[in-house]
Order: C-alpha cells, then sequence, then structure tokens
C-alpha cells in the first residue's frame, strides 16, 4: 500500500505518515501550554500511556532519544558506568549523547540475543571495585541492532531481580515495545515491571508523526519534566500532535499485521536467493539480508527499486535492514522482491 505519490518505504518504521483519522484529531484537539501542564490533549496522553505500562506517571517526549537520555541523566552521576548489551540504542546510535549530556561510560556485557544473565550482573557489579560505579542498568526491547528480536521476559526478570538486588536502577527502552507485546504474547505493564523507567516511541510501528513518553513513579517524571525543559523539550501547545499518538496507542493491536507482512517478506527473499535471510531470526518487523547472498550487487538492486519509487538503505554493519510498517503490504512486498528473481 504505497504512499498517495506513489513511494514504498521499506527503510524504516518511522516514515509512516499519518492517517485520516489523525490528521482530523489533531485538528481538532484541545490545546493549553504542556510546560504548565495545560494541555488537556497531552494530558489525557500521558495518562493513559502510564497505565498501558502499568507506571504512576508519563512524560510526552519530542524523540525516544530524548526520552532514553533524561532517563540516562536521572539514575546516574557523572563518572558511572551503565551496564547494558553493547549494541542498544542509548549506547549506539545516539550520537554519545550519554556521555556528553551525563558524563556516563558503557560497561558492556555480550551476551547472544542481548540476553544478559544474572550471573553477568554479579560479575560486573564485583568489577566495580575497580572500574567506575555501575548505577544504572539498561535494556533495548525489541532490539534494533539485532533485526527487532525480542528479549524474552524470563531472561528480563531474572537479570533485573539481580540488577535491583544490587542496587542498579533499570531503564527500559521500548521504542518498540509493543512489537515486543505483538511477538510474545506478553502485556506491556508485565515487560514494564523489570525497569523503573520505560520509554516507548509513538512514531515507529505505532504510526504517530511525531513524540516518544518517558513513564516511571511520580518523583522521577517530576524530574523528568524538569530536565525536558532544560534539553529544549517544552512544547508548549503539544496536544496537536499529542492527539495524533493517542490514535495511535490506541490501535497498537494493529502491529501484528506487520510481523505478518515481514514474515511474507522473508520468505520471498528467501525464495529469490537462498541463505540471504534467517527465517528464524525474522520475529518482529524486520528482516535483515546478507547482501553479499543477493544474486545481484546491492547498488544495482538499490538502483532499480529507487527507479520504481521503492526506498531501501544501503547496508550497515554489513547487513541491509528491511522494515514493514502500516504503509507497506504484501502487494509492495512482491514488487520490492521482483528485481532479484531476473
Amino acid at each position: 500500500m504505497a504512499f498517495a505519490d506513489g513511494v514504498v518505504d521499506f527503510r524504516s518504521d518511522t516514515v509512516t505518515r499519518p492517517t485520516p483519522e489523525m490528521l482530523a484529531a489533531m485538528a481538532a484537539a484541545p490545546l493549553g501550554d504542556d510546560v504548565y501542564s495545560d494541555d488537556p490533549t497531552a494530558n489525557a496522553l500521558e495518562e493513559e500511556a502510564a497505565a498501558v505500562v502499568g507506571k504512576e506517571e508519563a512524560v510526552f517526549m519530542p524523540t525516544g532519544t530524548m526520552g532514553n537520555q533524561i532517563a540516562i541523566m536521572m539514575q546516574t552521576k557523572p563518572g558511572d558506568d551503565i551496564l547494558c548489551d553493547p549494541g542498544i540504542h542509548s549506547r549506539s546510535v545516539e550520537k554519545g549523547a550519554a556521555s556528553a549530556l551525563s558524563g556516563v561510560g558503557f560497561r558492556t556485557v555480550e551476551a547472544p540475543g542481548a540476553r544478559i544473565t544474572s550471573a553477568q550482573v554479579e560479575e560486573a557489579v564485583a568489577n566495580s571495585a575497580f572500574f567506575p560505579r555501575l548505577r544504572l542498568m539498561i535494556w533495548e526491547n525489541t532490539h534494533n541492532l539485532l533485526g527487532g528480536k525480542v528479549i524474552p521476559l524470563e531472561v528480563m526478570q531474572a537479570a533485573s531481580a539481580t540488577a535491583r538486588r544490587l542496587g542498579l536502577s533499570i531503564h527500559l527502552d521500548g521504542a518498540r515495545l509493543f512489537n515486543a507485546v505483538a511477538a510474545s504474547g506478553v502485556p506491556a505493564d508485565v515487560f514494564a515491571r523489570n525497569a523503573d523507567t520505560v520509554q516507548f516511541c509513538f512514531s515507529k510501528g505505532l504510526g504517530a508523526p511525531i513524540g516518544s513518553v518517558l513513564c516511571g513513579t511520580h518523583e522521577l517524571m517530576n524530574e523528568a519534566r524538569y530536565l525536558r525543559k532544560r534539553l529544549g523539550g517544552g512544547m508548549r501547545q503539544v496536544g496537536v500532535i499529542a492527539a495524533a499518538a493517542r490514535i495511535a496507542l490506541r490501535d497498537r493491536d494493529r502491529l501484528k499485521e506487520d510481523h505478518e507482512v515481514a514474515r511474507f517478506l522473508g520468505e520471498r527473499l528467501h525464495e529469490a536467493a537462498p541463505g540471504a535471510v534467517d527465517l528464524g531470526q525474522v520475529e518482529t518487523n524486520m528482516v535483515q539480508v546478507q547482501p553479499d547472498l543477493l544474486p545481484i550487487p546491492t547498488e544495482q538492486w538499490r538502483a532499480d527499486l529507487s527507479a520504481q519509487g521503492i526506498k531501501i538503505n544501503p547496508p550497515f554493519i554489513g547487513v541491509l535492514r528491511l522494515v514493514t510498517h502500516r504503509d507497506v503490504d504484501r502487494e509492495d512486498v512482491d514488487r520490492l522482491v521482483a528485481p532479484l528473481q531476473g
């Protein structure tokens, strides 16, 4: 289902465009000044978001990066280390923000599928006698650089329990949390019990044009509002965009459709280029392709697609990532794969 201008975009789920219902809600939204907490639409969104993940309060954020970085600022001190998998978004894809803004480093743990174990948490904390103090642990679920993989609930439960016992706070970067929910059947609030703060995005698979939210206790969210203003995130009549986010959150169950299209995409690519896709790794709305196993050079494929108005990214760290979302369907997948079939 290409955009109205004929473009089909598999680069990311951030490329979705607001639906007619979202645009109507944006135009009709009751507004106020959100810096004074006077915007009724933003207030309603924050209440709904907090309830979905089982937290006391929520604060609307312009971006997921700001939500993640405020969570780090609130729960660390300069010189601390953060315990995490090396590929998490807040370490790898946020332009060094944690070190620049909070003065913290990262203590990474190599774990297959980012499944950090209790033993690894124990060992990392024990080593803090020689290294910087560990004060925060971060999960990312689903995991972007691992191709949308879900971190299983039992993995989070075990390692988070150990981290809490040892005095660490825990942040969940749930930018695509509801993809994890759709794939696993585990409710969002159950995942969120394993973290003190939770960030999730409205502007990825949920399909809103702008916005994310940070959730946690009343005390932490008061501090989050303060830090949001410091970082320039006080957006005044924010209900204009919160209105679309409310619809996106309401319709979150439709993410299963994106997963079905991703599975179809993986199967079609497997047929056209055997071995280029590991179907066992297609868990949510991302498909990782090994470009050296394609029947034609990647740049030729991208050029052929571009001539038809179909967008894909070049390979990144040796992998070509394709992402499904509300604005692509199976017909678009067939058009994507056709150049590989000669």
